[in-house]
């Protein structure tokens, strides 16, 4: 029992001592904060206003019901996944350059999983009707549903990306070591993260009446966009810190290298697997034509060319070409200047890809032919920027504590004295 006590007392102690650190900061780092905060009430207020109207204020229609909140959630679960590309060879391979910057992909995990959920409760026009959802107090259709398969998963990997290193950080803290029963949960996340972005995928293919995400290659371009457009997100983190914290003797040039050659070779595997849907669809003339000919060439129809989509197309696939070739030349791969505009294009390249470039032209035609030219609204890009905003604050506080704990800026007065 008292051992018991002593544990809540140190967690407690932790708990405490981690909302003075997260809140504590330069004026710089305020000045991040407030400006996240800012954009978090304007996203609420645009979020508010919607509930009050309806999803009529946004440019989403019966034609095409899932937009920009649907694209954000899909892009940003490809992020979380992507946690993955360090967690595995840290713990399964040993690979110590990753041993300090685990938490920056475990936590980036954590905030890509609020911004993709919060994203998917914008999308809902009821959020109150949520709870039938839930087991025991809804009525979820599990294991039929793929809906519920991925509420499971997303939310499951969530908890595992807040456990893992929430817990490493404690012990951290008390100055003990992690006990062995972590490693479990630990090996556990490697096949989680797949999962996640393999559900998202199959939520798409399996959609029989929308022959454009009815490809059994969908599931294994999801995972290449995310494990290209994760790293990337994550050395542009990294380059960052290095340089405006005092966290830059902590991360290795060798750390930001290796995943800058897992951003390559991730995005290599991506378009050559775009470039193999694309001859297997135009060389075929299978209906999946349509939607693909509409994202990057147009529709015609009753005398109109029907082409919103065209520019963002191409312009998402020179930029995933610029980026391969900055990567794939040593020079520039290694100039942290044109690394962070190669992963910059990497990251908007996917997300225009994975977002606008995936979600609309499923919807386009329909399956009775009728064709709906979908475009964000102002509504929907303030409230997305609420969501990514939200999404970032929460990575900055946990960044903040976790990196002060992690450089013994913080200990219990009692630290290994029990």
């Amino acid at each position: 029992m008292k051992n018991i006590l002593r544990e809540i007392r140190y967690f407690l102690d932790f708990v405490f001592a981690s909302i003075k650190i997260a809140l504590t900061g330069d004026r710089r780092y305020y000045v991040w904060l407030a400006s996240l905060v800012m954009l978090v009430v304007l996203g609420t207020y645009a979020y508010i206003y919607q509930l009050m109207h309806g999803l009529i204020v946004t440019g989403m229609r019966d034609q095409v019901s899932w937009g920009l909140y649907i694209s954000n959630f899909t892009f940003f679960v490809g992020v979380a996944a992507s946690a993955v590309l360090i967690v595995a060879p840290l713990y399964l391979y040993n690979y110590r350059e990753f041993e300090y910057i685990v938490t920056f992909g475990e936590f980036l995990a954590v905030a890509a999983l609020i911004i993709a959920l919060t994203n998917v409760l914008a999308d809902v026009g009821r959020v109150e009707r949520l709870w039938h959802m839930f087991p025991l107090i809804g009525t979820p259709n599990w294991p039929d549903s793929m809906l519920v398969w991925d509420v499971l998963v997303l939310n499951g990997y969530l908890f595992l990306n807040l456990l893992i290193p929430g817990y490493k950080l404690y012990k951290k803290y008390i100055g003990l070591e992690p006990s062995n029963w972590i490693k479990f949960f630990i090996f556990l996340s490697i096949p989680w993260a797949i999962s996640i972005h393999t559900v998202t995928a199959f939520i798409y293919a399996g959609l029989s009446a929308r022959p454009y995400w009815n490809t059994a290659l969908m599931a294994p371009r999801f995972i290449a966009s995310a494990f290209t457009s994760g790293p990337a997100i994550m050395i542009l983190v990294l380059l960052v810190i290095r340089k405006y914290t005092f966290y830059r003797k902590y991360i290795s040039e060798k750390a930001i290298e290796t995943l800058a050659q897992i951003t390559l070779i991730a995005m290599l595997v991506n378009l050559f697997l775009l470039l193999s849907e694309l001859y297997t669809v135009f060389y075929s003339a299978t209906i999946h034509q349509v939607s693909l000919k509409y994202l990057f060439f147009g529709l015609e129809h009753n005398g109109k060319v029907y082409a919103a989509l065209k520019p963002i197309a191409w312009l998402s696939l020179f930029m995933q070409i610029t980026s391969v070739a900055l990567l794939l030349y040593p020079k520039t791969r290694r100039n942290f200047k044109t690394l962070a505009a190669a992963c910059s294009l990497n990251a908007i390249g996917i997300w225009l890809e994975k977002g606008m470039g995936l979600v609309v032209p499923g919807f386009v035609p329909t399956p009775i032919g009728e064709i709906w030219e979908y475009m964000p609204s102002f509504m929907e890009w303030v409230i997305v920027a609420g969501t990514v905003a939200w999404g970032f604050l929460v990575y900055t506080l946990m960044l903040k504590v976790a990196k002060t704990i992690e450089a013994g800026l913080a200990r219990h007065p009692k630290a290994g004295k029990e």
